[in-house]
């Protein structure tokens, strides 16, 4: 796995989450956050948020928030990984 440290919050004392990496193998973006409280979780899980989707969060699958003062390490994130063609399919990279 080629993960890649992109950024973490400039604020988080100690070096801890939210961190966010990008994943040249797998053309992914891995983000670390904290997790939902209860009511954010219930909001989330009960709400249809895309017309005839399926309402709820897949087992397989995680909530995390982050801060909105990592969007500028969000925005690297994406364009390293434009740059890097993962964007492609496969084949094209």
């Amino acid at each position: 796995m080629a993960l890649r440290f992109t950024g973490m919050d400039p604020d988080t004392p100690n070096g801890g989450s939210p961190t966010i990496w990008l994943d040249d193998e797998k053309a992914e973006i891995v983000i670390q956050g904290w997790l939902p409280d209860l009511d954010m979780l219930r909001i989330i899980s009960e709400t249809e948020w895309v017309p005839d989707h399926p309402v709820g969060v897949p087992d397989h699958e995680g909530v995390v928030r982050i801060p909105v003062r990592m969007i500028p390490a969000l925005r690297k994130v994406c364009d390293d990984a434009e740059r890097a063609g993962l964007w492609l399919p496969v084949e094209e990279r």
